[in-house]
């Protein structure tokens, strides 16, 4: 037992003795509000459940006699429930919120593949009607106008690259319509050029996944490198993707300045928020994400995802 968590063994003992000795409501009462100042302090509910096994063992100790020691463990039975209450609604909330914000998360990215392809396929035919329209007025135009027209035109390329890139940024049309490798070598070739990163990718085999795991992986990919990028401060970032039995696995390994991920994770901050971010995406698809990094050593994130759990594509 840790020291942060021999600290309340007197006040559980204390507790739980007021409550053999009166079994009243307001016992009860006290109980539940001890066990929700012990969630709110950051103990976790093995800690509560190890302190009041020692109470009830101490008060079992003092019993004058088998019988009276039975009554206790059976009259403390309503005690240990109402200290655990507060755990036990607080593992359903974080439940609920999860399964909402997964549900937001999938609107959000319905939303998202949306625009994206508003921007390159309709933004993108206006701009062709522009460029039409330009062309039959400047065919009509003296040649020092005609000059300005092909001005104008330079601008509108300016504005398609750029309305091409951010349809790429939210959602690469190449993901839905080529798959997961094509779509990793587009992000890592544009991460390259914004960020100075050397990124390589490997498919190995080039296959289709079911479109909930492209967009979990491209997503995680993408944060990933967004972490190498911010945080890491690292040079080269090597991607791998390749399907293992019944699993399918990535790696995503930097060699920047690394971390230790149990800290990072406990203080949170963007860093940590962006970890819990890609477990939270790897969830409801069975995943599970392995962090192998300490300070000067790089990091690797280690993504694997079971096929008979995600409706993979044979």
């Amino acid at each position: 037992m840790s020291e942060a968590v021999s600290r309340w063994q007197d006040e559980f003992t204390r507790a739980l003795d007021e409550h053999l000795v009166a079994g009243e409501e307001a016992a009860l009462l006290g109980a539940y509000d001890l066990g929700r100042k012990a969630l709110a302090q950051g103990l976790g509910v093995l800690d509560v459940a190890t302190l009041l096994h020692e109470a009830l063992l101490q008060a079992c100790q003092r019993a004058q006699s088998p019988e009276e020691s039975l009554r206790m463990v059976h009259a403390s039975r309503d005690f240990m429930l109402e200290c655990l209450s507060p755990f036990e609604m607080a593992y359903r909330g974080v439940g609920e919120a999860n399964t909402a914000l997964r549900g937001l998360n999938e609107l959000l990215e319905e939303q998202i593949r949306r625009i994206s392809h508003e921007l390159h396929d309709q933004a993108g035919q206006l701009l062709v009607s522009v460029y039409l329209a330009l062309d039959d007025v400047g065919r009509s135009l003296p040649s020092r106008a005609r000059e300005r027209v092909l001005g104008i035109r330079g601008l509108l390329d300016k504005i398609e690259d750029q309305l091409r890139h951010l349809s790429h940024e939210l959602r690469p049309t190449m993901l839905d319509d080529l798959g997961l490798g094509p779509a990793l070598e587009l992000l890592a070739k544009n991460t390259s050029a914004r960020n100075g990163l050397a990124v390589t990718v490997e498919v190995v085999p080039s296959e289709r996944f079911s479109p909930r795991v492209e967009v979990a992986v491209y997503r995680i990919v993408q944060e990933a490198l967004n972490n190498a990028s911010k945080h890491a401060r690292a040079a080269r970032v090597a991607i791998r993707l390749h399907r293992d039995d019944r699993k399918i696995c990535c790696s995503i390994h930097d060699d920047g300045v690394g971390f230790d991920p149990d800290a990072v994770l406990a203080r949170g901050g963007p860093h940590g928020i962006g970890l819990i971010g890609i477990r939270e995406r790897l969830a409801p698809l069975g995943g599970a994400l392995q962090i192998l990094s300490s300070p000067g050593t790089g990091t690797e994130l280690l993504i694997t995802v079971p096929c008979d759990a995600t409706g993979v594509e044979r």
